[in-house]
């Protein structure tokens, strides 16, 4: 009985690369790798060029700033148990690391589904209240939605960790992705999982889903207002400023959504398209993000191409 006791307190968890096709782990983790180094290197970019300029110490980059820096923090929790699968085929993670991993991608991508609010409501202010923009949003006003919004992210995730620690484990758990999510441990469970399961819906009930409904109303609020500018030209240039966050809040969601319906409709489907979509949720917003805001960010963009030049000179 003490060997089972022992066994469930220190479970073992295998990592999943794509099933069926560890033989060419070493060509997929190509990929894999070259979107996890544009993503840091987009990242940084663009917290060097906003950290350097000063013109671009406005309330608008501030925020972006906060969505590279939880695009970096995203990466790299996830780095390590990847490669650690698809290089070495090291699957094995200690419960008490899994759990560590799980906490800081749940962390991480609430936070940035309240950056992507946070965004929308700086639009939002900017659209209506132009004149009053930068008396709206001060330097203490940002970081205290900063504050806010990491504490926030930080308080939820927490008893979630906390309530699967109590749970019982098989002594080998196999896991659905090369990473640790909640509602993969939860699935590994061999006792009572209702509590964990409950606080898990509640806490994506009031994260991301709060944030996606707040999101639409700020978008609401935006096109009425943009509709009531008399200038056509104007309420373009108005529109214009918001497609780089539309993008950003589509490649965020769309993705999690993908992930949520796979999950609870694709029973049947391949095991390689819920690890597929695993990693689309994971590792497509921090490669993209910095992507579309170099490109349609004008500020940014000739900043980056000025700063291209003078390497090269």
């Amino acid at each position: 009985m003490s060997v089972v006791n022992d066994s469930t307190l220190y479970p073992r968890f295998l990592l999943t690369g794509f099933p069926g096709l560890e033989t060419r782990y070493g060509l997929i983790s190509i990929p894999i790798f070259l979107v996890c180094a544009t993503s840091i290197a987009g990242n940084i970019t663009i917290l060097f060029i906003i950290r350097t300029e000063s013109s671009l110490h406005q309330p608008m980059y501030y925020f972006l700033s906060m969505l590279a820096l939880t695009d970096l923090g995203l990466s790299t929790t996830t780095l390590p148990t990847m490669f650690s699968v698809f290089w070495f085929q090291a699957r094995e993670i200690p419960f008490n690391a899994c759990l560590v991993q799980m906490y800081f991608i749940h962390v991480f991508s609430i936070i940035e589904s309240a950056v992507l609010l946070a965004m929308a409501f700086d639009r939002f202010v900017a659209i209506r209240e132009p004149l009053r923009y930068a008396a709206i949003l001060t330097n203490s006003v940002i970081v205290g939605i900063g504050l806010a919004i990491a504490g926030r992210a930080l308080a939820l995730v927490f008893p979630a960790s906390f309530l699967l620690k109590r749970l019982q484990y098989r002594v080998i758990n196999i896991l659905s992705y090369p990473f640790c999510l909640h509602q993969d441990l939860i699935k590994t469970t061999v006792s009572s999982r209702w509590v964990s399961s409950i606080y898990g819906l509640m806490v994506v009930i009031f994260s991301m889903g709060l944030d996606s409904l707040l999101l639409l109303l700020s978008y609401i609020l935006i096109l009425g207002t943009v509709l009531s500018i008399a200038s056509k030209a104007e309420r373009v240039k108005a529109l214009n400023t918001c497609i780089s966050h539309i993008c950003a809040v589509l490649t965020f969601y769309t993705p999690m959504i993908g992930l949520s319906m796979i999950r609870r409709y694709g029973q049947n489907a391949s095991p390689i398209v819920h690890v597929l979509m695993a990693n689309v949720y994971l590792l497509v917003p921090p490669l993209m993000n910095p992507i579309v805001y170099s490109v349609k960010t004008k500020q940014i963009r000739d900043r980056i191409l000025r700063k291209l030049k003078k390497h090269k000179v």
